[in-house]
């Protein structure tokens, strides 16, 4: 019997200090042996956001016990790890370096391969980690740092069919709990002050709503947010403002997944199309009930993440691993550290004033 591989995952990139063990069952299906994430939420409540340094910080002082704890969880011994995967981008470089460093250094020391992880490419795969999903698919990776739309036709082949020109859904969440009071990290909160309120009270603004294809905005929305913010005297307005808010991004993401249906069809000629969300607002159970009817109008498969795979975390990191290892997709140890690493190396960057849709 073929001994299965096992993978060491790491993730540092922004303010999760994560480290997870996986392998495969004997039906070749990934199983999740442990997954540990340590959050960083007080270290960087008091500056309401993160804090590069202080974040670095903390994944030093981490990343040894965090990555001892993901193997005494797992029953495994280290000698018996595979490979070891550690993200090397896009993110924080001062976070990215510790835990790449830190991969590196036991790859070194067990002398196993190395695999240098894209982050966003951690999140594209996260639901294989629960669900059998084959190549090609439609993704709609959201997150705090990254909104956009992706045809996926296997590992490291990507194509972008839309991006947000200014700034990601999970950035329009935050400022807005911030702008609320909402102690950081806020965006969660939303939904359940959402909940409260009445989501026709505020017309909010959808940024290049009726153009630009499946290309997104959320600046004009987080900019009408904070004026309105400014009168607001009593909670139930807040809530009001929450719930008002919540709609207008599930309004946008419905439009223009549905076109992104549109564009991912003229690509793929397949009888079951899929699309998959993943990222950490794929989080928010009402934005996921939108997008499953949405699926069921259109005949598209819905797969999302697990919730508690949404965040950044190692398993994730891990699963690329595994999907690398298996095709002998090694790195070598000089690999550098990408604060900017677009999964499609070929797509125009659109970002910042003077962008033309």
């Amino acid at each position: 019997m073929n001994k299965k591989p096992i993978i060491l995952g790491i993730e540092s990139s922004c303010d999760e200090t994560a480290a997870s063990i996986i392998t495969e069952n004997e039906q070749g299906m990934p199983t999740i042996l442990s997954s540990i994430v340590s959050s960083q939420v007080d270290v960087h409540k008091e500056f309401g956001g993160v804090v590069p340094e202080l974040a670095a910080r903390s994944h030093m002082e981490k990343i040894d016990l965090i990555t001892k704890k993901a193997i005494d969880e797992s029953g495994i011994k280290m000698k018996d790890v595979d490979a070891i995967a550690a993200t090397a981008g896009p993110g924080l470089i001062v976070c990215l370096s510790v835990g790449l460093s830190f991969g590196k250094a036991v790859a070194s020391s067990l002398n196993k391969p190395f695999i240098a992880v894209n982050h966003l490419e951690g999140h594209a795969l996260s639901p294989k980690l629960n669900s059998e999903l084959n190549y090609p698919y439609l993704l709609l990776l959201i997150s705090g740092g990254h909104t956009q739309f992706l045809s996926v036709q296997g590992l490291g082949n990507y194509k972008r069919l839309g991006t947000t020109i200014d700034d990601a859904v999970g950035e329009a969440f935050d400022k807005t709990a911030k702008l609320l009071g909402i102690e950081f990290p806020g965006g969660p909160q939303i939904e359940v002050y959402a909940k409260k309120g009445d989501s026709k009270k505020y017309e909010l603004p959808k940024p290049i709503f009726h153009r630009g294809g499946c290309n997104l905005s959320f600046a004009g929305l987080k900019t009408a947010v904070l004026k309105i913010s400014k009168q607001i005297k009593t909670d139930q307005e807040k809530y009001d403002l929450a719930a008002s808010f919540q709609r207008t991004v599930e309004e946008i993401l419905y439009k223009k997944s549905k076109i992104a249906f549109e564009e991912f069809k003229k690509m793929n000629k397949s009888n079951k199309n899929k699309f998959v969300v993943a990222g950490g607002v794929a989080a928010n159970k009402r934005i996921r009930e939108v997008l499953t009817n949405l699926c069921k109008e259109e005949d598209f498969e819905a797969i999302f993440s697990p919730i508690n795979l949404c965040g950044d975390n190692g398993a994730m990191i891990a699963m690329v691993g595994l999907e690398k290892f298996k095709l002998k997709q090694f790195s070598e140890l000089d690999h550098p550290a990408k604060p900017r690493w677009p999964l499609d190396e070929d797509a125009a960057f659109l970002k910042g004033a003077g962008v033309r849709l």
